[in-house]
């Protein structure tokens, strides 16, 4: 259950719900934002009854959470949860755009396509360190030489960094590196990654899964959360059918269905989702069009030479393009909406 407090409460009544929670043996957490506060205890009702809760000094309502995810659902919050990463807001109505190549290669690769990235007004670089690959002879990456030089990108630029954690083992190092850690499609169900992402001091940025359904996409947040993590990102970036004419089909639908089952932000890939340049463009602006919160997007400076994912890569200038479009359209629907409000 979610249980409301009065606006202006003082603590002493957020501690009064806070130690018969504990005293029932039940889990909560706090949450603020401004005018708001109230304690999240998903399984509240197995405890407690909402009357012995809401007669409490300072509690305002008890709203019963009847979704099997707890903590992701739309209900578990007063409002949309907005991710801070590196001071770009995602989830805040504006339109959040990370860029960069599949993979850190080199530091004259890198940098290159660090510099226009930035000089089209992105703020948040995507590059993996460590890249599961289908096959065992792809390029995996250059590790710790990879983090290295994202590091070196965030001072040289001022580059929020995005980047991957594949494994526990190696999951402290791309936390120190990382603003924003990713947890890939291969690894939405790799349990104990979860967790230790819930654990982590960064904000996480979680992939649907190629085969996964809407709700476990939701149950993999839900791991993420219920560690103490509520920086979650959900991001969409295709689902495995029988089509052939792309790498996979973007589900450009599970943007308004997610967002309506829950209060994180959704982004979307649609490098990863189609495979294909010439199809990348289109699919960035149908997702912006869906109410997406933003783009995860593939660029390189040289595509032929990349050493994975070169088909699907942007070249700079369909990058700038690209940008300049979807910024576009971000723009009008904003305008749409507060033209709707002004009728209504």
């Amino acid at each position: 259950m979610l249980i409301l407090l009065e606006t202006g409460a003082p603590r002493e009544c957020l501690q009064g719900v806070l130690d018969l929670l504990s005293q029932a043996g039940v889990r909560s957490q706090v949450q603020e934002a401004p005018g708001h506060l109230s304690v999240l205890a998903p399984h509240a009702s197995q405890a407690l009854k909402p009357d012995r809760l809401e007669a409490l000094p300072g509690v305002r309502r008890v709203v019963p959470i009847t979704s099997p995810f707890k903590l992701a659902s739309a209900d578990a919050a007063t409002g949309r949860t907005v991710v801070e990463v590196a001071g770009t807001r995602i989830g805040d109505g504006s339109l959040a755009i990370v860029a960069g190549p599949c993979g850190v290669e080199s530091r004259e690769q890198l940098f290159t396509i660090a510099r226009y990235v930035a000089e089209a007004g992105v703020s948040l670089l995507r590059a993996g360190a460590f890249k599961p690959r289908t096959s065992p002879y792809a390029f995996q990456g250059l590790g710790t030489e990879g983090l290295a030089l994202l590091d070196a990108v965030r001072r040289e630029f001022g580059l929020g960094i995005v980047t991957e954690a594949t494994e526990v083992e190696t999951f402290d190092e791309v936390e120190r590196c990382a603003d924003l850690v990713q947890i890939g499609a291969r690894n939405m169900q790799n349990f104990a990654l979860l967790r230790r992402a819930g654990r982590c001091s960064r904000p996480v940025l979680l992939k649907r899964g190629p085969s996964a359904t809407l709700e476990e996409w939701l149950f993999a947040a839900e791991y993420i959360l219920s560690e103490g993590n509520h920086d979650v990102v959900l991001c969409e970036r295709g689902i495995r059918t029988w089509s052939a004419h792309a790498r996979n089909t973007l589900d450009i639908s599970v943007v308004p269905a997610a967002k309506g089952l829950t209060h994180l932000p959704v982004m979307v890939d649609p490098s990863h989702a189609v495979g294909r340049r010439d199809l990348v463009v289109p699919c960035a602006r149908a997702a912006v069009a869906a109410g997406a919160d933003g783009l995860l997007v593939e660029t390189h400076c040289q595509p032929e030479r990349a050493l994975s994912d070169g088909p699907q890569a942007l070249l700079p200038s369909d990058f700038h393009r690209m940008v300049a479009q979807v910024r576009g359209i971000h723009g009008l629907l904003a305008e749409g909406r507060a033209s709707a409000r002004v009728a209504f």
